[in-house]
């Protein structure tokens, strides 16, 4: 497995991570809300970013998305700069499952870009992807996880309302200054997306 797919919906473009989306990916990282909400705790260095932004959408097992803005001019994006990223990293092709993870820079959160984003990914994962009209596979996974930190509600609402599920704690697993996190484990199966698509 290798680069993803571009994917787009109405207010986002998803297309595969670059060397030059290292800037906004570093500028992510200055973000001590997003930190603290994703529990993030590593540190890296602006090379590191650099080399990652680089190799990541190329590397086995994983599918590396940039966000970016959907609205389009004459048939070519009107801004194909980062506004967040998203994974669908972890993937097991034989239980068919995966892990989902998003960040969003602070100036794009809340204004529906990530509902969007998570919602064309979970399609891909699921049922594969348009390209000139013409259905294309996706890994065609049959459960999607991710975990949310407790003190994040507005992300636990958000992923609820695509349909995802709670399945359980992860208690006290993520610091949080000098008190404690749980992790919610959440997913969302084959069947259930079909539901909440409507199909």
């Amino acid at each position: 497995m290798t680069r993803g797919p571009v994917l787009q919906g109405e207010m986002v473009r998803l297309r595969p991570v670059e060397a030059r989306d290292a800037e906004r990916m570093w500028d992510s990282l200055q973000d001590p809300e997003g930190l603290r909400q994703t529990g993030t705790t590593a540190t890296f260095t602006p090379e590191q970013i650099q080399e990652w932004a680089a190799t990541i959408a190329d590397r086995p097992g994983r599918y590396d998305w940039a966000i970016t803005p959907g609205a389009v001019r004459d048939g070519h994006p009107v801004s194909d700069d980062m506004i967040g990223e998203i994974s669908l990293n972890e993937i097991d092709d034989v239980a068919r499952s995966a892990n989902l993870r998003l960040q969003m820079l602070p100036d794009y959160r809340g204004r529906g870009y990530g509902r969007e984003a998570i919602w064309e990914v979970l399609r891909f994962a699921f049922d594969g992807y348009r390209v000139d009209g013409e259905r294309e596979p996706g890994p065609g996974l049959h459960r999607v996880g991710l975990d949310v930190l407790s003190i994040n509600p507005r992300a636990k609402a958000l992923y609820e309302s695509l349909g995802f599920r709670e399945e359980g704690r992860l208690r006290d697993v993520y610091r949080d200054g000098d008190g404690w996190a749980d992790a919610i484990v959440m997913s969302i199966l084959e069947d259930e997306f079909r539901v909440a698509a409507g199909e």
